[in-house]
This record gives structure tokens, sequence and C-alpha cells, in this order.
């Protein structure tokens, strides 16, 4: 984490916090979805516990993520995940991924998470292999699905 530690912390979504503003690089649309898809995903996934959250550095939001149960896979999956393009580089992407499976750890229910990440999104690659994450040989489309046994 570029010699830094930070205590992040996991908000639900609200009507408090939904509006804050926070923005992908106009580089990284082809491989992120925005805050307004991560919400539409949570709506749409509201069936399976999906869990929509700010990611937040003390007070200051630095991004959002999205997942959810899948129950036919037996697994987690971290749908939609994103650092503010003004916080980016500075290791609040590999903070917070630990955070979000601490969270996960703790809840119990799956044993297992999976994730795709688009093509390209060499970024988003290195930062879920850091984590442990491993690339299952299964695909979808351009979407390369990763797993990390918990």
């Amino acid at each position: 984490m570029k010699g830094a530690f930070y205590l992040l912390r996991l908000e639900e979504v609200n009507p408090d916090n939904w509006r804050l503003g926070l923005h992908i690089k106009e580089s990284q649309k082809e491989y992120v979805s925005d805050a307004m898809h991560l919400l539409a995903r949570a709506y749409a996934y509201r069936e399976d516990r999906s869990r929509a959250a700010i990611i937040y550095d003390n007070d200051t939001a630095i991004g959002m993520a999205l997942y959810y149960d899948c129950n036919d896979l037996n697994a987690y999956v971290l749908s939609q995940f994103f650092i503010d393009e003004r916080y980016q580089g500075k290791g609040y992407g590999l903070a917070a991924t630990v955070r979000i499976l601490d969270d996960m750890r703790k809840d119990g229910k799956f044993k297992k998470v999976i994730l795709c990440y688009i093509e390209g999104n060499d970024a988003a690659r290195f930062l879920y292999e850091k984590c442990g994450f491993r690339q299952t040989g299964d695909r979808d489309g351009k979407e390369i699905v990763m797993q990390l046994d918990l």
C-alpha cells in the first residue's frame, strides 16, 4: 500500500450518501461501472443480499463497492468496485479490497469469492492477484473470471 496503512470503513448506501459525486477516470469507463450503474445493479440483486457500500477513509468518501450472494456458485460475487479518480494511486484499492473481503469472512455464509474483470484492465488484474485471487479459466466474453477462497 505504498507505505500507507488505512483504516477504511464501509457504509451502506443510503438516502444521505448516495449522491456524493464519486467518479471514475474517463480512461476507465470501458472497464469500470460508475456509481449509477453500481446502484442499479445493487437494486437488481436485492433478493441476493446485495450490499452497495460507500468506502470511507475517516470521513472522506473515496469509492464504492457492491457484492452479493450467489447461491448457485456457493460464493459471494464482488460485482462492482471503484476508487474515485481523486484518490487513485494511493493504495486505497488494495486497502478497500482487503476491507471488503474481511466483511465477507465475518459474514461467513460462503467460503469463496468470485469476480470478473474486463480483459485489458491490467490494474484490476494486478490488484486482485495481490489479494490472492486466481483466474479460473472461465470467461464471459471479454470478462475474465477470478476466484478467491476465503
